[in-house]
């Protein structure tokens, strides 16, 4: 919201020295949050004056044109010119070129005098051209800022100013002026207005606050005037869709007459355009009280304005001059014509007030924000009136608006209004709250005395009751969001003055903390960037190639996958099902930049739907669904475990001078995985995989001791790589990470460390080809027995001196005891026993 301050001024005590940046410091007080400052005269600067045409000789040119050498008055005449600069000539007459041809002799014009500044830093000087040396400028409104047209230059008394020569051309157009600009939230709309700006200002500095709408005679009651019928046949939530609708009529209008430079004035600083002087007054009436107005010419109308829903398919053309096809839940204004505007959003073109329009019926209604908003968005038509309606107007201020609007019409524009009118509706109830007496204390931690809480209250506009416990409160009508007693207590804090709350820090209770799962997931993911890698996010959107890839480790199985209605693009039309495939779009683009040395991971949510997916219908704002109805929402709703991934790429660490980097390669994977399980207090068991994502042969399956598979590590598909333009030999694990949660202990004991020294001893067997290396650790781990502290496999060979069909797997054997030192004929029995078993589960036989 824009506010000019010369407007504010009227009904606020803003100090005469004030600027934008002054009045915004005080609304931010009040809540309100800084835009930006709007002053004409930061790319604007005079001398800029009123001259007078004295005269003018037309010189054709060789190029085609025709330009002006114009005699021109800039100090009246017998008056002494005080102006002084390079170009400005004494006798007061200055001899200036100009191009434009809609004036003549006698006009009073704008100059701009060597030394003025125009926008876009345009310095005026005199200089030599089309022979003649031009010492100013006769400006356009587009040359001065206030205005779009260019065609010719600003007449003045085209807009009906006739001011002595000489008089500061931008006081007289209300250049001086400026307007400090502030972010309205949704829920306060009343601040949409002047009116609205002004009482907070006035709270924010406790001075006087004028209501611009005491200051309008409306009549008590309106009858006889124009047949206007309310017909909502479908409203929304029960509620209707217009509850009141005021009509004036103003005949006899003069349309020749132009807007006045002080109104255009306010409302280009406001941000609105000036159009015509009917449609100018509407939109300042709107501006100064919050209520949008709409003028129709009386004599388009045909019959009763008429209310109502719309019907399937029916169309109208708006003032935008585009046809829009309605929607029945769309609120009509409609005449016997047909639709003559969309309620509260855009008015037809049909009844358009024109150039020729002398006689004007002025609506003032009030609208149901959600039948406004809803048609606002369906339409894509965003107005200054829907963006006040869907917030919230004030019911009682629509009788003052339309009187308001009658008057400057009758001012302005000469018309004289009818007595009758019409004012249709039914009143709100007024909302009342009970506030007892120490809760405003309570929640914001001051103790608030009785006077200071009646006054806050009172100040906002509310009616104000003691009672027994406390206060009855009756919330203004300007005041859609004050309903419950924490609103109160909010608004009491805000006038007070958030900084008389002191800071405190609050206490927390015993026993409160991090939830188990939120310590896992941060134990997660803490462990994996300490281990070396980098957390990304990428986008949760992907084709429906990659969720087939990636989603299901079956070649050709599909992976259902929940589509998106609007994505942002077709070819990321889905929601994940794996969070690799954003992965590796991130790794790509690093690589495309140049870096190819990657260790990245993610983690976040996947989406698996399963049979049920959404609801027949969705429940009413409002009121808390039933349990049933709950759980069939719930039911609805796609699985979304939350998954853990990682991708590494090139190598392990940078090249330096007697340092060779390694590849990374699968172990490496697998290494990560297994460290996501450790810090968990999960054993991650792995063994040969196949996934159609990852290399066949260098992919593990990752699974509980249960044997529930819980993701795959490994090296990423040749093919796969290729297409990604990834270096050969990538690798790159994902993890169902809520998998892991669930089967970790609620308490991770630590392992017992023994001071005894270590025993260690290596054994090379030789098995079939096709037993995982896993399952014979898991074997010698079980046959050694509990003096066995660790075993690791450290080499796997086959070739020469290895039968065909079979491999040699070597394994490094530590062991321990808790309570003394091992001698080597325990550390040799346990190692035997290890072989023993091995040899029987599968045939084992040391090298």
């Amino acid at each position: 919201m824009r506010i000019p301050l010369s407007w504010l001024r009227e009904f606020a005590e803003v100090p005469a020295g004030a600027t934008a940046e002054d009045v915004m410091e005080e609304l931010v007080k009040v809540g309100f949050e800084e835009e930006d400052v709007h002053r004409p005269t930061d790319t604007l600067q005079g001398p800029i004056v009123v001259g007078q045409v004295l005269s003018l000789v037309k010189e054709p040119q060789t190029n085609g044109k025709t330009i002006n050498w114009c005699q021109v008055r800039v100090v009246p005449e017998g008056a002494e010119q005080t102006l002084t600069g390079e170009g400005i000539d004494p006798s007061g007459v200055q001899g200036i070129i100009c191009g434009a041809h809609n004036f003549v002799e006698g006009d009073k014009v704008v100059v701009t005098l060597p030394g003025a500044v125009l926008p876009g830093d345009f310095r005026i000087s005199a200089r030599k051209t089309y022979g003649h040396l031009s010492a100013g400028m006769i400006a356009s409104v587009r040359e001065l800022g206030i205005g779009e047209d260019h065609d010719g230059i600003l007449v003045l008394s085209r807009i009906g100013l006739d001011p002595e020569i000489g008089t500061d051309a931008m006081e007289l157009l209300g250049l001086y002026d400026q307007a400090a600009e502030i972010n309205v939230t949704p829920d306060r709309g009343y601040a949409f207005s002047i009116r609205g700006v002004a009482r907070e200002y006035a709270h924010a500095t406790g001075t006087t606050f004028t209501d611009p709408a005491s200051k309008v005679q409306a009549p008590g009651v309106l009858s006889c005037g124009y047949g206007v019928k309310l017909n909502d046949d479908a409203p929304i939530y029960g509620k209707p869709g217009c509850d009141r609708f005021v009509a004036r009529t103003v005949r006899g209008l003069d349309p020749s007459r132009p807007t006045p430079p002080w109104m255009a004035s306010r409302l280009r600083l406001a941000g609105i355009r000036s159009i015509s002087l009917p449609v100018d007054i509407s939109n300042y009436v709107m501006l100064e009280l919050g209520q949008p107005t709409h003028c129709y010419d009386l004599d388009k109308l045909s019959g009763d304005i008429v209310v109502r829903r719309a019907t399937a398919g029916e169309k109208i053309t708006t003032l935008d001059d585009k046809e829009r096809t309605l929607d029945p839940e769309d609120l009509l204004i409609t005449d016997d014509s047909g639709p003559i505007g969309i309620a509260g959003v855009m008015g037809g073109a049909a009844t358009e007030v024109g150039d020729t329009t002398s006689n004007i019926l002025v609506e003032a209604a009030h609208f149901d924000e959600v039948s406004i908003s809803r048609s606002r968005r369906r339409h894509k038509l965003p107005s200054e009136a829907s963006k006040r309606f869907e917030r919230g107007v004030d019911w009682h201020v629509a009788g003052i608006a339309a009187q308001r609007v009658v008057d400057l019409l009758v001012e302005l524009a000469g018309g004289t209004a009818d007595e009758a009118g019409t004012d249709v509706g039914t009143a709100p109830e007024t909302v009342t709250i009970e506030l007892p007496a120490g809760f405003a204390a309570a929640r914001i931690g001051i103790d608030f005395p009785e006077e200071q809480i009646v006054t806050a209250l009172e100040d906002l506009g509310a009616a104000v009751e003691k009672n027994d416990g406390g206060w009855t409160v009756t919330a203004p009508s300007w005041r859609h969001d004050l309903e419950t007693k924490e609103d109160l207590s909010e608004e009491i804090a805000r006038l007070v003055g958030y900084d008389k709350i002191p800071a405190t820090l609050p206490v927390a209770p015993p026993g409160r903390g991090l939830t188990r799962l939120q310590q896992q997931r941060r134990r997660l993911i803490q462990a994996l960037a300490d281990a070396g890698l980098t957390e990304v996010l990428s986008y949760p959107f992907v084709s429906k190639a990659a969720n087939d890839t990636f989603g299901v480790a079956e070649q050709g199985a599909g992976r259902p996958a929940l589509k998106l209605a609007n994505p942002i693009s077709e070819e990321q039309g889905f929601l994940r099902t794996s969070v690799l495939p954003g992965l590796i779009e991130v790794a790509k683009r690093n690589h495309s930049r140049g870096f190819r040395d990657l260790a990245i991971f993610e983690s976040g949510l996947v989406f698996l739907p399963g049979s049920t997916m959404g609801t027949a219908s969705i429940p009413p704002l409002g009121a808390k669904p039933a349990d049933e109805v709950l759980d069939a929402l719930y039911d609805g709703v796609p699985d979304q475990p939350f998954h853990v991934a990682a991708v590494l790429t090139g190598h392990d660490s940078p090249a330096a001078a007697g340092h060779e980097p390694r590849l990374w390669d699968w172990a490496d994977a697998l290494d990560i995985a297994r460290l996501a399980g450790d810090v968990l207090g999960v054993d991650l068991v792995a063994s040969q995989g196949s996934h159609q994502a990852f290399h066949p042969g260098r992919a593990a399956r990752l699974s509980l001791r249960t044997g529930e598979t819980v993701g795959y590590a490994g090296e990423l598909h040749p093919k796969l790589l290729a297409a990604s333009d990834m270096p050969a030999r990538s690798v790159a694990l994902e993890i169902n990470a809520d998998a892991l949660f669930d089967a970790a202990p609620d308490v991770i004991v630590a392992r017992h460390i023994s001071t005894f020294p270590l025993a260690t001893q290596d054994v090379a067997l030789v098995v079939p080809a096709d037993v995982p290396a896993d399952d014979v650790l898991d074997v010698l781990r079980e046959g050694a027995g509990e003096l066995l502290e660790d075993v690791a496999l450290f080499d796997v060979y086959s070739g020469k001196g290895i039968e065909d069909g079979k491999k040699s797997l070597a394994f490094g054997l530590r062991f321990r005891a808790a309570d003394r030192t091992l001698t080597a004929d325990e550390a040799s029995a346990a190692r035997e026993g290890a072989v023993a078993l091995a040899a029987v589960r599968f045939g084992a036989v040391q090298r």
